[in-house]
């Protein structure tokens, strides 16, 4: 079978391709259950149990991930589930809160069952830390930006989760946006040299630039950069690279933040901060599933 209409849906609107949900999915589905079947639950319950499924946080957190999850339930259980979807990506939840329920076979229910918290709890995680930045940041005009410090085959996955914890997708690839970094202006012979070279093969993408010095900044504006990542840069320096620049570009503070100097740099005049660890180094927020309300199916 294929996802229902109703899940695609519920993923094209979350921003997601329904089509490389479902596949990554499939492939978790299927790493788990090998080329056999899931021995525990074959053998312990009856054949005909159904019962429901109740995922709750044992966190507080935002929850990021539930439409994926809803594939995860509908391919496991051969869309025999019937789902109960408490709260929306993007809320805050308590301990103890219930996100969804899901009725169906048990067995079903229990192959599903791993597949779909890993997903949950790490989208949740990166979901988490990133509404901390965010809030860390209230107020100052800035914006937490994503990297592409992400897991390889989960990057828009977890820059969904970004998303739905108020942060801001910065590039997807390496195809979106060119980003002229210092191996670039090393290769390239400077700043100036880089930054024209891509903009006369590419003249339709933007181009970012990382700047380690004011100096730097200087020589980005004056070849026309728009969009400059302040590297590594002390306070000082943030704060004279925003005058310098007196609105002519976009300034991203990055590398080595923390969030306890999160709100210091924001107040420098950068718009936006940058941050790898939203996605490289969230912890999963702890989220379980309870088995209840058992019943057998009539016998026709």
């Amino acid at each position: 079978m294929t996802l229902t209409a109703g899940v695609r849906s519920a993923l094209t609107a979350a921003g997601l391709d329904a089509a490389e949900v479902e596949a990554l999915v499939r492939r978790a589905l299927d790493e788990d259950l090998g080329t056999g079947v899931d021995v525990t639950s074959l053998a312990t319950v009856p054949f005909d149990l159904e019962g429901v499924a109740d995922f709750v946080a044992r966190a507080p957190g935002v929850v990021a991930g539930l439409p994926v999850v809803l594939a995860v339930l509908e391919i496991a259980t051969d869309d025999s589930v019937v789902v109960e979807q408490l709260v929306k990506d993007g809320d805050r939840v308590d301990v103890g809160e219930v996100l969804l329920s899901a009725r169906a076979l048990v067995r079903s229910l229990l192959t599903a069952e791993r597949t779909a918290l890993n997903i949950m709890c790490h989208l949740s995680g990166i979901a988490t830390v990133t509404r901390r930045w965010v809030d860390e940041v209230a107020g100052t005009g800035a914006r937490i930006l994503d990297t592409r410090k992400t897991n390889p085959g989960l990057r828009s996955l977890e820059k969904y989760a970004v998303r739905c914890g108020g942060g801001t997708n910065k590039r997807m690839g390496l195809y979106d946006a060119a980003l002229v970094k210092d191996n670039h202006v090393l290769a390239a012979g400077g700043v100036a040299p880089a930054y024209e070279a891509v903009r006369a093969l590419f003249p339709d993408v933007e181009v970012q630039v990382e700047c380690d010095t004011v100096e730097q900044v200087r020589e980005a504006l004056d070849v026309g950069a728009t969009f400059l990542l302040l590297d590594n840069m002390p306070l000082d320096q943030l704060r004279e690279s925003v005058q310098v620049t007196a609105g002519r570009a976009e300034l991203e503070a990055t590398g080595g933040l923390t969030l306890d100097r999160a709100r210091a740099v924001a107040e420098t005049g950068v718009d936006f901060l940058s941050v790898g660890a939203l996605t490289h180094s969230a912890p999963v927020l702890d989220i379980g599933v309870d088995l209840r309300s058992f019943m057998t199916q009539a016998t026709p």
